[in-house]
């Protein structure tokens, strides 16, 4: 197994203020598609669906569940538009104590959850 994230789903409440807020922070296009009572927003790399926002039923976001880290060219940058977008800053860039590993921080989305982001 070269990978072992097979997908991941981030509650949401508002889908498309939620939408809105990942492509903006993220910089991506995401795939939307809607079946009955359930609605997703798909990330896709390299022609994969690796992860989605999500609304369903019984869905709720948390910032108390499990943290996933997105990459950025620029974690000030990307801060600063989660702060444009009514996100908050939980945990600001902060320099990665191994040896060049680079910098993280934690973002309260739109939603209520907690995402981090990473920069080399």
């Amino acid at each position: 197994m070269n990978n072992s994230i097979a997908f991941f789903e981030i509650p949401t409440v508002d889908f498309y203020r939620a939408i809105d807020f990942y492509e903006t922070i993220l910089g991506v296009k995401l795939s939307v598609m809607e079946c009955e009572t359930e609605k997703m927003a798909c990330f896709i790399e390299r022609g994969e669906t690796v992860g989605a926002l999500f609304l369903a039923p019984g869905y709720q976001p948390s910032p108390n569940g499990i943290l996933i880290h997105f990459y950025s060219q620029d974690i000030g940058s990307t801060l600063s538009k989660v702060l444009e977008k009514g996100g908050k800053i939980i945990i600001p860039r902060t320099k990665i104590k191994a040896e060049n590993k680079g910098y993280f921080a934690v973002l309260g989305d739109s939603e209520g959850n907690h995402v981090g982001i990473y920069e080399k």
